[in-house]
């Protein structure tokens, strides 16, 4: 009998969140909570109980702003963010006075008490409809692990101090536990659980570690030891892969490595088709570090600077100055391309240490972005100041996020001459031109695009969340992420009026949601009429070559093609196609 009869490959198949290739045996980790034995304690014994649980507390504080620390430094603040929602846990007067009610009431030891107060907070809030609870109650379970670890005085988790590579292969693995894990060691990761926007994911893209999503139960099925191989790109996990595919993937990777040496030397080239229309091919960046992969991956420019970003994780709020002095800097280093600034986009999941925020039901449709800006002036002209003073270096821009309609736009535009009538007073330079835009990310906007492109000098569509609006589904939702469908013919429809509306009024209209940085749908965007992509910085080469792979008439027969189809999967098979025969060389 051969050794392939005897170890058969097996493959799994869940979403590949981080691309890349890796191989190696794996360490299966079981999500597990301490084991922890219920004993009775005396009356007397109560004020040394609630001493042991508040150094547990503050040890656990100590440990996440440590993480949070070390996460800011490595890849950035806007992924240490993540650990906000785990302070606030430990922070929680609720859940803490709970636990100190149950432990008089109870009598039994401090650590069993909390662990069973917070499981049951978890459970109640991963029962409830929302994703944004749902989140909430991972924070929890995560958090509740730790404090529970510190409470026995248990050293950290096994895996996290492994000195051998390996690929870790787990049900869920926390923001904390992707933080303090020995990254050299880590080939790749796989989880039970998770979406494309799942911190998992995020994390893994930030730190560049191939790894694979929504295996459902595959930590049932492996042991520690075993031999896979995990494609990233696929979002497939192989046991015991066979001769023939561990040649496929030498041969996938080695042709990955080819492409990449390719696309660097496009860097000084332009985004020009075959029959030369020129596609503006920007960058969106979050924080003022990442302006130097801007110019590395050749963008003509930023055309989303998320400005919210300066918010978070911090106890006050940005000044005016401070503002002005970092958008200055980022608007020099990308001269002459321009910079385009979205005005805080607060609100939602993204909340400021800095400001008092009320809980919302259901915060991604309540007050946030340009609703936020428009009730908190003072915030709002703080930052049109700033930007209109650095905008006298004529080529900076200002996008309005979230804009619903005419009226809501109209306000925001008189806040802003308001601005400029202030700084005129006080004799502050500032750019008389600034040209001023609106990102097209609600479905109402997309219906009356004609007008709103009579107030304004260009558009930019958010597809992001003009898709999960339009299609009311929630793209953090796992169990809905199926129905968040970018070629879904009412997303197409849309994003034709919007096109339309523009170029009617002789405006100028871009794409900066991830469809920008979808090879598949460039040529359908492309179709379209779009002028401008904007993409995250290291797609910037892709896009470019596929860009310069195609026809603007042969991308507007795909559209009229594509207008004349059901589903969504016809539309992507469509567009698919055409990327293929293209460049199929850039495609997974």
């Amino acid at each position: 009998m051969s050794s392939e009869q005897i170890n058969p490959e097996v493959r799994y198949t869940g979403i590949g969140v981080s691309p890349g290739i890796a191989r190696g045996k794996i360490y299966v980790v079981h999500d597990d909570f301490e084991d922890v034995v219920r004993y009775r304690i005396q009356a007397a014994d109560i004020t040394g109980e609630i001493g042991r649980f508040e150094t547990a507390l503050i040890q656990t504080r100590a440990q996440i702003l440590e993480m949070q620390q070390q996460i800011a430094e490595a890849i950035g603040a806007k992924d240490a963010g993540i650990f906000d929602a785990h302070l606030l846990v430990v922070e929680d007067r609720t859940l803490i006075d709970e636990v100190l009610r149950k432990l008089k009431a109870d009598l039994c030891n401090v650590e069993f008490v909390f662990q069973e107060v917070a499981t049951h907070y978890a459970e109640t809030l991963s029962k409830i409809d929302d994703p944004y609870l749902r989140e909430r109650a991972l924070d929890i379970q995560d958090v509740t692990r730790r404090v529970v670890r510190n409470l026995l005085g248990k050293a950290p988790k096994a895996f996290l101090a492994l000195t051998e590579q390996h690929i870790l292969v787990a049900h869920n693995i926390t923001p904390s536990d992707t933080a303090t894990m020995n990254r050299e060691q880590v080939l790749g990761l796989a989880t039970d659980l998770g979406s494309r926007t799942s911190h998992t994911a995020i994390m893994a893209r930030s730190l560049s570690i191939p790894a694979v999503v929504g295996l459902h139960h595959v930590t049932n099925k492996l042991e520690t030891g075993q031999e896979v191989l995990l494609d990233g790109y696929n979002g497939l996990l192989v046991l015991d892969p066979t001769p023939e595919t561990l040649w496929h993937y030498g041969e996938l990777k080695h042709r990955k490595e080819l492409v990449t040496e390719q696309l660097t030397g496009l860097r000084e080239t332009k985004s020009t088709t075959r029959d030369g229309r020129h596609i503006v091919l920007s960058a969106n960046i979050e924080l003022p570090g990442d302006v130097g992969s801007v110019v590395t991956n050749g963008a003509e420019g930023i055309g989303l600077y998320r400005t919210e970003f300066l918010y978070l994780n911090r106890r006050t709020l940005p000044t005016e100055e401070e503002q002005f002095e970092t958008y200055r800097t980022v608007a020099e280093h990308v001269s002459p391309h321009p910079l385009i600034i979205r005005t805080f986009d607060l609100g939602g999941d993204k909340i400021a240490t800095g400001m008092n925020a009320e809980d919302e039901l259901n915060p991604f449709m309540g007050l946030r972005a340009i609703r936020f800006c428009l009730e908190n002036l003072h915030i709002f002209k703080a930052q049109l100041r700033a930007i209109l003073r650095a905008s006298a270096a004529e080529n900076v821009k200002i996008m309005f996020p979230m804009i619903s309609g005419v009226d809501e736009l109209r306000r925001a535009l008189a806040v802003l001459e308001d601005c400029k009538a202030e700084l005129q007073r006080e004799g502050l330079p500032f750019g008389s031109g600034t040209e001023v835009g609106a990102m097209i990310e609600i479905p109402s906007a997309a219906l009356c695009a004609h007008a709103l492109a009579r107030e304004v000098d260009f558009f930019s569509i958010g597809t992001n969340d003009l898709i999960q609006y339009a299609l009311a589904v929630d793209r953090v939702n796992e169990r809905i992420a199926h129905l968040y469908e970018p070629t879904h013919p009412a997303v197409l429809q849309l994003l034709k009026m919007v096109s339309d509306g523009a170029h009617a009024h002789d405006i100028w209209v871009g794409v900066c949601g991830e469809m920008a940085g979808d090879l598949n749908m460039v040529p359908l965007l492309i179709g379209l009429g779009l002028d401008e992509f904007s993409v995250s910085a290291s797609l910037v080469p892709r896009v470019k070559r596929a860009v310069q792979s195609l026809s603007v008439p042969e991308c507007k027969k795909l559209v009229e093609e594509a207008l004349e189809l059901e589903t969504p999967a016809d539309i992507l098979a469509l567009c698919g196609q055409m990327a293929q025969r293209n460049y199929g060389d850039l495609l997974g």
